[in-house]
């Protein structure tokens, strides 16, 4: 067999092959995806849902309300394949070939894994699945920002990279992850069984509560300190969806409401500082000539630096002042 016409060793042909591919996967892995969760959350039987009711912890959220959630994902999702097959920049190209790429591919992949092993209620796969799905969406957000940070001029780039990425993240990183965790652990009471203990005591609510107030800390340092509008509704939404599902725990209860409506008002804050009180440089006019810098030098240093300075151009009109 001949060998073909082209250099696959060529970096050009190298980033068109990686492209292509990413072209082909990413929307396969998508499809795959919403497949996996609709059948899982229509067809079987129980449910995505039903086993969230079955197994109730203190973050377990609000069904539909994380639904809705997944599927704006998913809608954030088709605007990256759109731009994945539409990119003409080469900075568009480089973010999704090297820091998105193939992590997001995988990350469809493992979304829709976990789904199956969540409704099969194999609740140790399905943790370490959505272990897995946290370190692949921490590396590809750690790199967009590192080595692609979102520009004003490529919006596109910010609204349909940055945002799906980073709104796909604080998914496991807020819910999905610990709520895995807490039922592999055995966090799990039902308060509507006769008979059962009304303390909570078997939700575990302290340690819950440190996971609960710790990942919204985070979530409020991103917002003041990158004004991150995508990060602020996204933490606002799975706040909402915890405390929307009755009953919890009063720490639990009060953490996500407070946390509520501190992201917004933190996003808001920070944004207000930046444009009132952020401080710019002065650059100061680059003038050797200026009295006050050499105000207590001797004549022969003045002489010394004007000699080392050489000669400059004389004004005609300033020769007789």
């Amino acid at each position: 067999m001949e060998s073909l016409p082209i250099d696959l060793s060529h970096p050009a042909v190298k980033e068109y092959l990686a492209l292509t591919r990413l072209q082909v996967l990413t929307p396969l892995s998508l499809v795959i995806n919403i497949a996996s969760f609709f059948i899982c959350s229509i067809v079987v039987k129980p449910s995505i849902g039903g086993v969230s009711h079955l197994r109730p912890t203190a973050i377990s959220p609000n069904v539909p309300a994380i639904g809705i959630y997944i599927v704006v994902l998913y809608v954030m999702q088709i605007g990256y394949c759109v731009l994945l097959v539409s990119a003409k920049k080469q900075e568009t190209k480089n973010a999704l070939i090297k820091a998105s790429g193939l992590f997001l591919v995988l990350s469809n992949f493992v979304m829709a894994a976990w789904a199956i092993t969540w409704v099969m209620q194999w609740f140790f796969v399905s943790t370490i699945l959505q272990g897995v799905l946290l370190l692949l969406l921490l590396y590809s957000n750690i790199a967009l920002l590192v080595y692609h940070p979102p520009v004003s001029s490529r919006p596109f780039d910010t609204a349909l990279i940055h945002a799906p990425l980073r709104f796909f993240f604080i998914l496991p990183f807020m819910l999905l992850f610990p709520l895995n965790l807490f039922i592999t652990l055995g966090f799990v009471h039902n308060p509507y069984i006769p008979g059962s203990d009304i303390s909570y005591s078997g939700w575990h609510i302290w340690p819950v509560f440190g996971v609960v107030l710790g990942t919204n800390l985070v979530g409020l340092i991103v917002v003041i300190l990158r004004r991150d509008i995508v990060w602020t509704v996204a933490a606002t939404w799975i706040c909402v969806s915890i405390w929307t599902l009755r009953p919890k725990p009063a720490p639990v209860y009060i953490t996500v409401i407070v946390c509520t409506a501190l992201h917004p008002l933190a996003l808001f804050a920070s944004e207000v500082y930046y444009r009132l009180y952020k401080r710019r440089p002065i650059a100061l006019e680059d003038n050797e000539d200026h009295p006050g810098l050499y105000r207590h030098q001797t004549e022969q240093e003045r002489r010394r630096r004007e000699n080392e300075r050489g000669p400059r151009e004389v004004n005609g009109e300033n020769i007789w002042d």
